[in-house]
């Protein structure tokens, strides 16, 4: 899965905003304004392709026991936030949007129901 086909996925999301909050090189996803994807474009670029997810603790320990692809939050919080290296062949491109996914429904659950509502 390429960078234009994540970047899509994540537009089309009820709600999803794209921001750059911390440097010209991290691209951050937001829904109403929490973040639920993180993608440091230098690293892409250089061949580190990553996506940062927000994840269920214990969904995001079975998966980094699963997947040697997935590993503990990149400058996040290593309970709730997983990196996941994006390999040709390794993880199927199904399976990352459904990661993708979790992740966007994990940032809506937490939200005040208001909020959730407006989507």
């Amino acid at each position: 899965m390429n960078i234009e086909q994540l970047y899509e996925y994540c537009l089309k999301k009820k709600g999803v905003t794209e921001d750059f909050p911390f440097d010209e090189d991290t691209l951050v996803f937001k829904v109403l304004g929490k973040m639920f994807a993180l993608i440091g474009l230098k690293k892409w670029e250089s061949g580190e392709k990553a996506i940062n997810l927000k994840c269920d603790p214990d969904y995001a320990e079975e998966l980094r026991a699963e997947y040697s692809s997935i590993k503990p939050g990149y400058h996040m919080s290593k309970k709730h936030w997983n990196t996941v290296y994006i390999q040709d062949g390794v993880l199927q491109p199904k399976f990352l949007l459904e990661l993708i996914d979790h992740s966007y429904d994990m940032v809506v659950k937490g939200m005040p129901k208001k909020l959730r509502d407006t989507l």
